[in-house]
Parts: C-alpha cells; structure tokens; sequence
C-alpha cells in the first residue's frame, strides 16, 4: 500500500474473492454507489435524500432505497421516512412517505417476494396509554415509541395500501400493577415484552428496532431490537387480527414472539452475565445453499461490553422444527456457530450501524459504519479485501485525504451471476476518488469473463443442483473449485451434461483454452 493510499480500493487478495459488486449509500450522500471488487464504479442512483438508512438492488434491477425526510415528532439516529423505488435508469418510479405525528419509518426496509414492503416504524404511545399497560408513573415519559411493521403493497408511483400490520404493543407484559393490562408472571411468559424492561423518563425511543429480514420458507420475520440487545422472529403468516393477538397463523401464536436471542435477562429468565448482545445490528438469515444456511449472521457492536468495548461477527443456529422453535429457556443455542473478532484479536470496535454478510464461498463481506470501512475476511478470519468509502459530507476526498465522517449504515455484495445484472451494462468506469494505484492494477474474474469468452459458449442452470449443462464448447474443459483445485475434467463435445451432485456447495469455473465462466453450485 502507497503511504498517501487513504481511500478507495486498500487490499485486493486475487484468487481468494467470490468477485461481484458491492452496494453502498454513503450517510452524508444522496447518491448510491454499485462498485466492483477494485473499487471501479459500475453504477450510481440519485435521490433527493440522504439515506434513512438502508439501501437494496432488487432482483429486476430496481435500487429499493430508503430516505430520511425531518419529523418533529421523532427525532432519533435511524429516522428515514421517505421509500423510494429507482429504477436501473436512475427514474424514479414509486415513493411512498411513513412520516407523521404518530409514526415514522427507521433504519431498514424489506421487499417481500410478491413485490410489497415490509416497513419498520416508530408507534407513538402517550404517558396515559403506557400506564394503562403496566408501567410505573414514575417511568413513564411523556410519550414512549413503540415499534411496528407495516406492509405495503405498492399502488401507483406514490401510493400504497397496507394489507398486514403487527404492532410490540399488542404483545407485552408486566407484573409491577395487577389492576392494568397485561399482568402476568414474566418469566412465564417469554413470547410478550416486559414493558418495564429499560423503563425510563429519559427512554423515549423505548426499542429502537434497526433490522428487519424475512425468511419465505418459514414465512417469517427477523427484527434486530438495539435497546433489548435481542433478535426476534415473529409469525408473517397471521391475519392482521391474529398478528395482534397470541393464536394463529402457521406457528398457532399470532403476534407473539417466537423466538428471542441475545439477552434473557430482558424476559428474567437470566442475570447480566447471560447477556449475548451489545447494541447488535444487521440481524439476516443466511441463505440456503452457504456455509452455514438457515442460521442467523449478526454485527454485534459489543458497546459496553464486560472487560473492553469491541465487535464481533457472530453466527447462532436457532433450534428450529418447522414452524417451531425449541421452547428451552433461556433460548438455544447456547454457543455460536461462527465467531469473527473473538477477543478484539483485530481491533474492531463500531459503536453503531454497521453489518456483515455471509457470502456463498464462505468468506464474510463486513462493514465497520462508523469508519466507512468494508472489509472481507474468510473463514479463519483473515482479511482478503479493504475498502474504504471516498464519500463524506463535504462529497468525494481526494486520495491522500485522512477520512472523516465518511459513515455508511452497511454494504450489500451481489454475485455476479444476481439477475438484477442481466442484460445490463457493467463495464466498470473510473473510481469514486480521484486516483487509486491499488485499482488500477486489480485484476477480476468478471473482467476476464466479458473480454475472453466465447459468446455463443453457455452452461445451465445457474445455480446448479445435481447436473450442469454446457453447451457451444468442444474440446478439453476443466473445471475447479475457488481454491484452484480441479473436480472435473474431460473433452466437450457441442452439448455436454455433467454430475455436480458430489460437489460442495460453493463458486465453481469452467476453463476451455482461453475461455472462463463461473457458475454456482447450490445441491
């Protein structure tokens, strides 16, 4: 690295990366950046607002992007309150605006698979209304936000109607007044939300919810609740009217909570030192056919932290049957699956934002939001690649600039091979800074496939299960793993069917003469 080398593209370990684009809305910005893995821009949105905070390409090519508009009546880090949808022509072609005296978008966003938004917004609650619910008076503010999630189905280029909705304030509990609304032993009752858990005058954003996944198999939802330092998982399968009530829907609970992880202390079934989670964020399931598919990957910002402020990277593997998840109190599992910064062996430490992300060949994309930092590590933790954002308030640092405020709420990686690509035109452009020598001596995978490969050469499906086609090759054709280890090799003819049922899942390329392809394989 060049000693003026500041930001940009730092570290690109070839051989070692799932090559791709990364997606990022720098906080200060209203533009979104698409980059490639030598830090080259492939493309870049327009918005009329900075973001609010998270930012998605989606499956047809459309940026989903949310938008911090001001609110009066909510005031906190996180605010958004504009959606937008943007189209790869940079139109925008549909808004929708969550932001009022009683409620407001925050942090994140998510698009269902039939096309409506799942939206996370802030509920305004008064003092009176929190009494009733079983909160002391004496910790009662004026007025407490709670949380809830809204669908949206998109009517229009800025209209919507919300067909689903589930609000924390139907699902609580408390045992301070037997006089008021939901009374009940705590510990017995794990799937509702102590009222009084955090209870304050000064704790207006009681929750402060910052994530939100789904899972389309279990039709369910996974929200990342900050102040609770939790994950929970709630039933999406319910009417509205079950949502708001504890019977329904596929899990037979309604609303209620169906699995919560983090901090047992929070439903008193633990102390202090039970606690998992310090101020988590980026709370997703990992998709099927990774490393580690169906469990749950987490940024836990470790703020406050027994012994030393740090943050890790963790993997926990919910005990799950179905629908159902093991009732074992407190939650399984009792040890994390993966570990990334055990110990502050890397000196990380990211107050707030910030994310990470399983990748198909194992190696995880992670962003540190504070210092506009993304970085890839592979299994053993070993960082394989370094970016850093370009981007602060004042617009784009020169190379050589110390970065400062260049804050990113967190980066998305899209394979290559992601659907939203097809068609489009990816040929990478200059960088975001005004010079970067690590850049322009990267060398990508994606690059050999658009200048050496034979046009008419195809191979199907990809992903591949069980068999891969390859058709409009002849002659001898090897095909390895991403370490470089070969797993087959034979002489093509025009059409060739071959068994991939024996092969990991995982990144694969096909090699004929001066002819490179890679394909996916998910068995």
């Amino acid at each position: 690295m060049l000693s003026a080398q500041t930001v940009g593209l730092i570290k690109h370990d070839p051989g070692t990366l799932d090559d791709g684009y990364v997606l990022f809305a720098p906080t200060p910005s209203t533009i979104t950046y698409l980059i490639d893995k030598c830090g080259k821009q492939i493309k870049t949105w327009n918005s009329n607002y900075t973001p609010g905070h998270s930012v998605y390409l989606l499956p047809d090519g459309t940026l989903f992007r949310t938008g911090y508009i001001p609110n009066n009546s909510f005031f906190a880090g996180g605010q958004g309150g504009q959606i937008e949808k943007i189209d790869w022509n940079d139109n925008l072609i549909w808004s929708y605006t969550i932001s009022d005296s009683t409620k407001c978008q925050h942090h994140d966003s998510k698009v269902l698979p039939n096309g409506n938004v799942l939206v996370m917004a802030w509920e305004l609650k008064s003092k009176t209304d929190a009494i009733e619910n079983g909160r002391p008076p004496a910790q009662a503010p004026a007025v407490v936000w709670s949380e809830q999630i809204l669908e949206i189905q998109p009517v229009g280029t800025n209209g919507g109607i919300i067909v689903w909705e589930w609000h924390l304030w139907d699902h609580l509990a408390q045992e301070y007044d037997s006089t008021k609304l939901n009374y009940c032993t705590v510990a017995d009752n794990p799937q509702l939300l102590n009222i009084n858990f955090g209870a304050g005058l000064n704790q207006i954003d009681w929750i402060h919810m910052n994530s939100i996944d789904y899972n389309p198999v279990l039709d369910q939802i996974l929200l990342g609740a900050h102040n609770a330092n939790e994950i929970w998982i709630i039933d999406h399968s319910t009417t509205s009217a079950e949502a708001a009530g504890h019977t329904g829907g596929n899990s037979g609970k309604g609303g209620d909570i169906l699995y919560r992880w983090g901090n047992p202390k929070v439903y008193n079934n633990g102390t202090f030192s039970d606690r998992k989670f310090y101020g988590q964020h980026n709370a997703q399931w990992i998709e099927a056919g990774f490393p580690y598919e169906n469990q749950i990957i987490v940024f836990n910002n470790g703020f406050g932290r027994p012994g030393s402020n740090y943050s890790t990277v963790e993997i926990i593997n919910p005990p799950v049957d179905g629908y159902t998840y093991t009732p074992t109190l407190p939650y399984l599992p009792s040890s994390l699956s993966w570990i990334y910064n055990a110990g502050n062996s890397n000196g990380l430490f990211s107050k707030n934002i910030s994310g990470a992300q399983q990748l198909i060949n194992g190696n995880v994309l992670i962003c540190d939001g504070p210092a506009g930092n993304f970085f890839e590590v592979n299994s053993t933790g070993s960082t394989l690649w370094k970016y850093i954002n370009p981007v602060n308030v004042s617009g784009v640092m020169s190379q050589g600039t110390v970065p400062f405020q260049n804050v990113a709420f967190r980066c998305t990686f899209y394979p290559d091979y992601y659907s939203a690509f097809t068609g489009q035109n990816l040929v990478p452009g200059t960088t975001i800074e005004d010079s970067n020598p690590v850049s322009e001596i990267c060398t990508l995978t994606v690059g050999l496939n658009e200048s050496t490969a034979n046009k008419s050469f195809q191979s199907y499906p990809n992903p591949a299960s069980g068999y891969l086609t390859i058709s409009g090759l002849s002659g001898m054709t090897t095909i390895y793993n991403s370490l470089g280890i070969e797993m087959w090799s034979g002489e093509l003819l025009t059409t060739e069917t071959i068994d991939v049922s024996s092969f990991p899942n995982g990144v694969y390329f096909i090699r004929n003469n001066k002819t490179i392809s890679r394909f996916v394989v998910l068995n």
